[in-house]
């Protein structure tokens, strides 16, 4: 199986004074997204599927992918923060689709690829991975940040 996991962009808003779970994309983060949409189309990423945290900079960061991916988005409650490589057995099994894309937080998704991988790295705001997963291991085929997209 191939998964993508798909970091929501810059959602950091001085002085807000709402719930930090309801904090939207910036402009700048929406531009950038957009960005990284059209460099997974040009790269002919097709996942089956995306599947977002329902936190409101999550879900406009997968309708962003979802528009320039030409493939439908659907909220996943497991991907709120503090999703595991545990719950990630539940999705495969809720979505068994050869291609996941997986768009959700930090801490939580440099814990899940490290987890499957061993890998010792970081998913900036609107970076990327692949992985393809094997049973319970994973090897990341590729990460790239945001910027990679803005060449």
């Amino acid at each position: 199986m191939r998964l993508y996991l798909l970091r929501h962009g810059e959602a950091d808003w001085p002085g807000w004074k709402e719930a930090d779970d309801e904090r939207p994309l910036t402009k700048a983060g929406r531009k950038e997204m957009h960005q990284v949409g059209e460099f997974l189309a040009a790269l002919r990423v097709r996942p089956d599927v995306i599947l977002t945290s329902p936190l409101p900079r999550a879900a406009q960061t997968a309708d962003i992918a979802a528009e320039h991916l030409k493939v439908r988005a659907s909220e996943e409650k497991l991907l709120a923060p503090g999703f595991r490589a545990e719950e990630l057995t539940c999705l495969r099994r809720k979505y068994p689709q050869q291609v996941l894309m997986l768009v959700g937080h930090e801490p939580d998704f440099t814990s899940v690829i490290s987890a499957l991988t061993g890998a010792d790295l970081k998913l900036s705001k609107g970076g990327v991975a692949l992985l393809e997963i094997s049973g319970t291991k994973g090897k990341l085929l590729w990460l790239f940040p945001p910027k990679v997209a803005k060449i």
